[in-house]
């Protein structure tokens, strides 16, 4: 497990950290229902957060509301220290230049090979030959642990786990320093699970990548994640290093942590 690490928003332990993400008040709704209402969350400089809620409690929304997919209905968000809605065209550009996406089903484009997928976001924010996108498209793939021949396959030639990596590489296609990653090991078998975790761990201490990442996972978060955001009521519940959260008495997060399915996780974690 990782060693403890600063707490989340309101949380003075984090005050002397980085915060390259700012998130206040962030309300988002669709009709007449609010699915986030007065949320606040720092995503810190370096660190793996690990997302987490029951279904419909809006963490996804929350990762497609970061990064100006979805409308919000209040609140402020700040990446890398610039005002999302003040800031102008040019501005917004820069700052989504430094940050790549892992859908939860890949969203691969199915009429593209790997390295045409990886070559999206170079052909939309960069000016550069083929030869180069090609080149940086083959170091993407081998970064990730994919064979070289999966460059010129289609997403449907592959299996589950090749299109998770694959969907990585593109996230990884600018050289981001953020990554959000929505259910990254979701449909993989432990193994695969594992590996993916393992990759996800190596990115971020080789290339110094910060990492929102919304999961279930249990195994997930014991073994990449610094800290972890529990959302519920429309909002973070509590942010801290595992033992903070599990600690919390939210029944939710003591059914999730305490609860058949985690195995004993809340006494491995006592005993780290």
């Amino acid at each position: 497990m990782q060693p403890p690490a600063a707490k989340g928003a309101g949380d003075s332990a984090g005050e002397n950290r980085e915060a390259i993400v700012r998130a206040r008040g962030i309300k988002v709704g669709f009709g007449a229902t609010n699915i986030i209402d007065g949320l606040d969350l720092d995503v810190y400089r370096g660190e793996v957060l690990g997302v987490v809620g029951g279904s419909g409690t809006g963490k996804s929304v929350l990762l497609r509301t970061l990064v100006g997919l979805l409308p919000r209905r209040g609140g402020t968000i700040e990446m890398f220290g610039v005002d999302v809605d003040s800031a102008n065209t040019e501005e917004r550009r820069a700052v989504e230049r430094r940050w790549g996406i892992l859908f939860q089903q890949g969203a691969l484009f199915s009429s593209l090979t790997v390295k045409q997928n990886i070559q999206v976001p170079m052909r939309e924010h960069l000016q550069m030959p083929q030869a180069l996108m090609d080149e940086l498209a083959e170091l993407k793939i081998a970064m990730v642990g994919l064979n070289p021949d999966a460059a010129d396959k289609f997403p449907s030639e592959l299996s589950g786990g090749m299109i998770k990596r694959a969907s990585l590489a593109r996230a990884l296609a600018l050289d981001p320093d953020l990554v959000f990653l929505d259910e990254p090991t979701s449909g993989l078998d432990p193994i695969g699970a594992a590996d993916f975790d393992d990759l996800i761990s190596k990115m971020r201490e080789t290339l110094g990548l910060t990492v929102f990442m919304v999961t279930h996972d249990l195994d997930s978060l014991f073994s990449i994640c610094d800290r972890v955001a529990a959302l519920g009521n429309k909002k973070i519940l509590v942010a801290g290093d595992l033992k903070t959260v599990i600690e919390n008495p939210d029944p939710w997060i003591q059914e999730y942590f305490r609860g058949k399915r985690a195995r004993g996780m809340a006494a491995r974690i006592s005993r780290s």
